[in-house]
């Protein structure tokens, strides 16, 4: 590696750059509310454009994981700047429902540059403690959700598309310094992409893809949803988020003892059972509940993400970045698959419960949003209802995890030991 190489500088741009795809996350789940008002959207629709950052996000991952060793991070991270800025623009330009699908996918495409760039290049330059640094890097996904969430509450009330801008501004910084920064050449990572892809076909590394579509979907399906979930439970979503978040933040942070001590299959099993009770407690709470039960969520969700990763480069180090690609993209496709899936949830819970003894109409919807838009207690009922039906079907990931982790750790345990 070369001498004018700045370790702490690539790492610092990556870590600002995750901020901005945070941001992006926290922001876009604040003002789902603003855009079904603003542009007349159902649930459902709602569902498409989350979607289109959860599906521009893999397809970035899978082409930056097959093309890394060609084209290397600077690219990539190039790439990323563009999209990002180019989504954000088209995001606040947006007219309607197709102009917002478009603008999204660009953000999400960015993001997943960010991803496909910076895990690769951070466990090449930090080989000797990837699954450590990796968490470290990944503490900037839920301290840019942080920041998110308290734009959001603070602007709240303001027009929506003053809190996209916002993200512009640490867009421009990262931009700043991937551009004068000299980017290492890959040193400590399988670079032959035909390795990298003969790694592919090992059956742990099938059962990491089949585990991360779970993960990401018990994490993401209820923090992006958290507006229109926890909306009536008494607590505010914004500060459930950045409580959420925050605390996922510090113990990324301190992740290195944790993982030392119980291996990172051993972290999994017990995110698994924790998240599962988080959401279980979510589903049932209400007021301040709310808030403990988000605490409990947010130690269970914690690890997931920057540990699957870890995981992959530790355990399956041939599949190289673009191992460490595909598993992430994984969790992000499955997203885009549940996300609309999790607004007709929604949609159909809310429609249950506001036709118990009563003929389901469209007039009777309709009165429904109207009474729901001026607070009357019996539509934000039956608002909370449905939210907390939605969260009761969420909690089927994570519980099925329990199993898979539990077999992991245990499997794991037993060939370290042979």
């Amino acid at each position: 590696m070369g001498a004018t190489v700045n370790k702490s500088q690539l790492f610092y741009a990556s870590c600002v750059s995750l901020i901005v795809t945070a941001m992006t996350f926290a922001i876009r789940a604040g003002i789902l509310t603003e855009l079904s008002q603003s542009f007349t959207l159902t649930e459902t629709e709602l569902g498409w454009v989350n979607s289109m950052a959860f599906l521009g996000f893999p397809i970035a991952m899978l082409i930056g994981g097959l093309v890394y060793n060609q084209v290397g991070p600077k690219r990539m991270m190039y790439a990323a700047f563009i999209c990002h800025l180019l989504g954000l623009v088209l995001t606040i330009t947006a007219g309607g429902f197709m102009g917002l699908l478009v603008s999204t996918f660009f953000i999400g495409f960015a993001n997943g540059c960010v991803e496909a760039a910076c895990n690769p290049l951070i466990a090449d330059m930090y080989h000797d403690n990837q699954t450590t640094m990796l968490n470290k890097f990944h503490v900037w996904f839920p301290g840019g959700i942080v920041l998110g969430s308290l734009v959001a509450y603070f602007m709240e009330g303001m027009n929506w598309q003053y809190q996209i801008a916002v993200m512009i501004v640490p867009t421009l910084i990262y931009g700043y310094m991937i551009f004068t920064a000299k980017f290492p050449e890959s040193e400590h990572i399988e670079s032959n992409t035909g390795e990298n892809i003969k790694g592919l076909f090992n059956p742990l590394f099938f059962f990491i893809l089949i585990c991360m579509t779970l993960t990401a979907t018990s994490e993401f399906g209820t923090t992006q949803w958290v507006d229109r979930i926890l909306g009536k439970a008494g607590a505010n979503p914004m500060l459930i988020l950045a409580l959420v978040t925050g605390v996922m933040a510090l113990g990324r942070y301190f992740a290195g003892g944790l993982i030392h001590r119980l291996n990172p299959s051993g972290v999994l099993f017990t995110s698994a059972i924790l998240t599962t009770l988080g959401i279980y407690m979510l589903s049932i709470s209400t007021g301040g509940m709310v808030y403990v039960a988000a605490l409990l969520f947010a130690v269970g969700i914690c690890y997931f993400w920057p540990t699957m990763i870890g995981f992959t480069a530790e355990n399956i180090p041939k599949t190289g970045a673009l191992g460490m690609s595909l598993v992430g993209g994984a969790g992000m496709f499955a997203m885009s698959i549940w996300n609309p899936i999790i607004g007709k949830w929604l949609d159909g819970n809310r429609i249950e419960a506001l036709n118990i003894g009563a003929e389901k109409t469209e007039e009777r919807l309709a009165s429904f949003k109207e009474a729901l838009a001026n607070g009357d207690e019996a539509a934000n009922a039956i608002e909370l209802a449905a939210g907390q039906a939605t969260l009761g079907n969420l909690a089927i990931f994570p519980a099925i995890l329990i199993i898979l982790f539990g077999g992991l750790y245990f499997y794991m345990k037993s060939r370290k030991t042979a």
